[in-house]
């Protein structure tokens, strides 16, 4: 047999893989075209026009007009920086805040079997169900002079707590409690990837518990808790209700100012240059983030 024979034999076989990769890859791109079709228009089309509003002139509302650098430049010149460094941290307590109450948390409701499981977690979901905004509002009629708090306080011992809110530690506390759950959860399903085995088998050996934690819980568990802190920390930065309710005015988030930017001010494209540079500062602690992380290696990937 020649050798171009056994090549004609050995490339037959391919052909009919080759179709059904094409078909399957046809396939599977016409299966996703609809969501890709609503990633345009609900996500990437609004962000492309918050990007064309940055670069117009101030107090313009149609698209066509010279591209600027003013709506920067006035950002700048205006300590808008503040506001930023605010943003940013709130965003960072409030991560280190939940990862030390969510933790411990998260390992309880691993030990607890059954019921009392699904009870704590329903517990733990149904503010869920109730608009952020009710929620701030109860804690500001807790908290606040003459509310719940300082007005029981006053009948049964005669003392008075005063306003407990419009300062920072009443935001970061909002902030804490609205997005516990989004913190929880991933780090619950990130513990779900240490096996009990491990464990024993780390204490039949002699380890201590810091030394099981250190070197066994916490590395499986890592890509919980990475991914848990990045989702808090990219939407504690666009804090707005609560520094809005629980603030009251005694510091200005990002949010606060490209809401006003875009309402009382009506300077669109200024508040589409906040909007832009407020997105390429959590994309970039996200790819920072990311870099320094293998999450591929962490998931137990090849």
């Amino acid at each position: 047999m020649t050798e171009a024979a056994i090549e004609s034999l050995t490339e037959e076989p391919e052909r009919p893989r080759r179709r059904i990769l094409s078909w399957k890859v046809s396939e599977g791109f016409v299966a996703a075209l609809p969501i890709i079709i609503l990633l345009f228009i609900g996500f990437i089309g609004p962000m492309a026009l918050v990007l064309i509003y940055s670069f117009l002139e101030r107090g313009s509302f149609s698209i066509p007009g010279p591209p600027s650098l003013e709506n920067y430049i006035d950002i700048v010149e205006q300590d808008f920086y503040i506001s930023f460094a605010w943003s940013l941290f709130l965003a960072f307590i409030s991560v280190v805040i939940l990862l030390v109450v969510c933790y411990p948390l998260a390992v309880a409701l691993r030990r607890i079997k059954g019921r009392r499981a699904h009870l704590l977690t329903l517990l733990i979901v149904a503010p869920l169900f109730v608009a952020e905004n009710i929620r701030l509002q109860g804690w500001v009629l807790f908290f606040d002079k003459s509310g719940f708090l300082d007005g029981a306080l006053k009948v049964v011992t005669g003392l008075e707590t005063g306003s407990l809110v419009n300062n920072v530690p009443a935001i970061v506390f909002g902030i804490c409690y609205i997005y516990l759950p989004f913190m929880l959860f991933p780090i619950l399903l990130g513990l779900g990837n240490v096996p009990r085995e491990a464990r024993e088998a780390a204490y039949d050996l002699g380890g201590s518990r810091w030394r099981v934690f250190r070197d066994i819980e916490l590395p499986l568990a890592m890509p919980g808790i990475l991914i848990g802190s990045l989702l808090c920390f990219v939407i504690s930065l666009g804090a707005f209700n609560e520094a809005k309710f629980l603030g009251k005015g005694v510091i200005v988030t990002v949010a606060q100012d490209i809401e006003s930017a875009f309402t009382f001010g009506q300077n669109w494209p200024r508040g589409s240059a906040l909007s832009v540079l407020m997105i390429v500062l959590a994309g970039s602690a996200v790819w920072l983030a990311m870099r320094r992380v293998n999450l591929d290696r962490m998931l137990g990937k090849r």
